[in-house]
């Protein structure tokens, strides 16, 4: 694929929903915990593959994403969106590069 050039509008807009990425995953998170509630079938079995993508994007340990996947329910994927606003599970910092 070809490197595209962005305009200074284009690049301000795709660094602010960068910069924004975990709070709209978060918000889509609490979002997915009531549709969840209410969805039954193939719609809910897509709901619980991008709340699983979402909570690895926000670094919850991929042990408790096999915890809540597996249990289908969304209570407990309630309880991981209230340990994600209460700080205690945190996104690790990207790698630092390496020193010249």
């Amino acid at each position: 694929m070809a490197d595209r050039e962005y305009s200074r509008y284009q690049s301000k807009v795709i660094k602010a929903f960068y910069d924004n990425r975990d709070t709209s995953d978060q918000q889509r998170l609490s979002e997915l915990v009531a549709d969840l509630y209410l969805t039954e079938g193939k719609k809910k079995a897509k709901l619980w593959a991008t709340a699983q993508e979402i909570m690895t994007r926000m670094g919850v340990p991929a042990s408790r994403i096999a915890h809540v996947v597996a249990s289908d329910d969304a209570a407990i994927l309630a309880e991981v969106v209230k340990d994600i606003q209460a700080g205690k599970i945190q996104k690790p910092a990207p790698p630092k590069p390496p020193a010249t």
